[in-house]
């Protein structure tokens, strides 16, 4: 096991277990082993740190409310959802959790409710951050339990004679075993049957409503019992192909969606004789090392929540309205809180579009630098133009939304040198193409801002 890193692999690694990494931080870490790296990583993110927000009228019930005062209530609900929206934004900004937060992002994903509540949302938000590093089957449990996935999967309207089906359905498809994977529709009807008097009381506290619960005898995966809710997801944790089934999603978003099924073998058996412990599963990719082999590194295309945290976090970049993030996430197609359905937001290639791709392209340039882009006099008049037009395709109406002070006397003070292959190094983890070297070969890298700005421009940096 190989015990130092290269800067390439520090900034990977930091990619991966958060946003990028700062040029003071990869000279202090750089000395360390990778082994001192990692485990600073997790004793960074032992603690967690909850989202709080002010809900005041929300509490209201709407029955003793006017239609004025209820169109008034929807508003608030709105805008409390704006607020949340925002407010952890900023927290995976300028946490210093890192990994936790980036795990609460994943699992955001994979328990993947769509709802316009924002308190149930943020409850179930603060569920997942505090399980994120601790035991998956405990987060299940839980996560299952809360407002957010009793209401959004119908659980409330589950009852004995007559069951619903789609939180069973959901448990083994997408939060346990997959799809397909050996369970039968037979297996989701008793299932639900045993989930059924699963609900939540007005303060949000769950209950099991017994007058509402079917209690007889289930048959579920081979096993037959009075089964409750529990006792399914014990079922379900004891099948090794729930363990198998995360690993592959885990290792597709923190290492690379090509599965290596050696890998999955053995971390399939780690997590699963861990009791599906979560901090055992991720230290294991992390201090592995074919984690920082090449074919892992700068291959990953940046979420849209990745691509404006890890823009806004080096430059420490204020927005004049924090509203424009939430047009950026909409634009981009992912904005936290509302994933398009209960399967989550697919990733990788789905990210980019023709549409996206030009907002990406445009991002850095907006944000940075008043999307202004100062062309190298050594372009041939052909190629300025053609970057020109396309460029300002998108700028007018982004400028006037993102209007945005990036903090460039703190970046530019904190790099430890500025020449042009070093900068390209530290902005950009994939190699070059032929056509960015040629672009990269015309700039003057003296102008240490622009040539900043135009490397983020580049699309190699939507890739991690």
């Amino acid at each position: 096991m190989n015990t130092s890193l290269t800067d390439k692999q520090i900034q990977h690694l930091y990619w991966r277990i958060g946003f990028g990494i700062d040029s003071l931080e990869l000279k202090n870490v750089r000395k360390f082993s990778k082994n001192e790296i990692v485990n600073h990583l997790f004793s960074e993110s032992r603690q967690s740190t909850d989202l709080s927000l002010d809900f005041g009228a929300l509490l209201k019930n709407p029955r003793d409310l006017s239609r004025e005062e209820r169109k008034e209530l929807r508003k608030l609900r709105n805008k409390k959802l704006l607020e949340l929206n925002i407010l952890w934004l900023k927290q995976l900004v300028e946490t210093k959790h890192v990994l936790r937060e980036k795990m609460t992002l994943f699992f955001h994903n994979h328990f993947a409710v769509r709802l316009k509540t924002p308190r149930a949302a943020l409850h179930l938000n603060n569920i997942i951050r505090k399980h994120a590093l601790e035991n998956f089957g405990e987060m299940l449990i839980e996560v299952s339990k809360s407002p957010a996935m009793l209401l959004f999967l119908n659980n409330r309207q589950n009852r004995k004679n007559n069951p619903n089906e789609n939180f069973a359905r959901e448990v083994m498809e997408l939060f346990t075993l997959g799809q397909d994977n050996g369970y039968t529709e037979i297996d989701i009807k008793e299932a639900a049957r045993a989930f059924t008097g699963w609900n939540f009381n007005k303060s949000g506290a769950f209950v099991f409503r017994q007058k509402h619960h079917d209690f007889g005898s289930k048959t579920i995966l081979g096993k037959t019992g009075n089964f409750k809710g529990e006792d399914v997801i014990k079922i379900l944790l004891e099948q090794k192909q729930t363990a198998k089934y995360l690993v592959e999603k885990i290792y597709r978003y923190f290492v690379n969606e090509k599965i290596e099924p050696t890998h999955i073998k053995e971390l399939t058996n780690i997590f699963y004789n861990s009791n599906y412990n979560l901090e055992t599963l991720m230290k294991t990719i992390f201090l592995s090392d074919w984690f920082y082999e090449p074919q892992n590194i700068g291959v990953k295309i940046k979420s849209p929540v990745e691509l404006l945290v890890g823009l806004s976090k080096p430059f420490r970049v204020a927005y004049k309205d924090p509203k424009v993030l939430l047009y950026l996430q909409r634009k981009l197609n992912q904005t936290l809180f509302l994933p398009p359905n209960v399967a989550g937001w697919p990733g990788g290639k789905s990210w980019i579009d023709s549409s996206t791709l030009m907002l990406r392209l445009k991002l850095a340039s907006v944000t940075l630098n008043n999307g202004v882009i100062e062309w190298n006099n050594n372009d041939d008049g052909t190629t300025a133009m053609m970057r020109e037009k396309f460029y300002n395709k998108v700028k007018s109406k982004m400028q006037r939304k993102i209007k945005a002070t990036p903090n460039w006397q703190s970046f530019l003070a904190s790099l430890e040198k500025e020449n042009k292959e070093e900068l390209i190094d530290f902005i950009i983890q994939p190699e070059l193409s032929n056509g960015a070297k040629m672009v990269v070969n015309k700039l003057d890298s003296k102008d240490t801002k622009n040539f900043i700005v135009e490397l983020m421009s580049l699309p190699e940096y939507q890739l991690c």
